[in-house]
């Protein structure tokens, strides 16, 4: 079974694109980290609110916090997919890249996957 690729678009057949269960998975954990919430109108708690933490002056607690905040909010999306084992985030130069270490519930696999924010230089 196929599943709708992110960001939506159109195949070589003129068909909506359709992607695996794997990259389909990694397109679900980037929805939570770069939505805000307040985005989604008939969901407006979900997202992770990360691309509003970068504003904030950096600092140990801050970094501290937005890791907790990001991590929460892919437990709370996700956790029927997916185990959070770790998240990192890192803001340097104007890049914000994000890395989260996880198990794939249904495989059991571990994986470590990178997100680099939209719009990030």
């Amino acid at each position: 079974m196929s599943d709708i690729d992110f960001p939506y678009g159109i195949d070589e057949r003129g068909r909506t694109a359709t992607t695996d269960a794997d990259d389909h998975l990694r397109d679900l954990i980037a929805q939570v980290l770069f939505t805000a919430p307040g985005e989604r109108v008939m969901r407006p708690d979900f997202g992770s609110g990360l691309l509003t933490l970068t504003f904030e002056p950096n600092s140990v607690q801050l970094a501290a916090a937005t890791q907790m905040v990001v991590q929460a909010a892919l437990q709370k999306w996700l956790g029927r997919l997916i185990g959070v084992e770790e998240v990192e985030v890192d803001a340097e130069d104007g890049t914000l890249s994000v890395t989260v270490r996880y198990t794939v519930l249904r495989t059991q696999q571990r994986r470590v996957d990178q997100f680099t924010a939209p719009g990030s230089s």
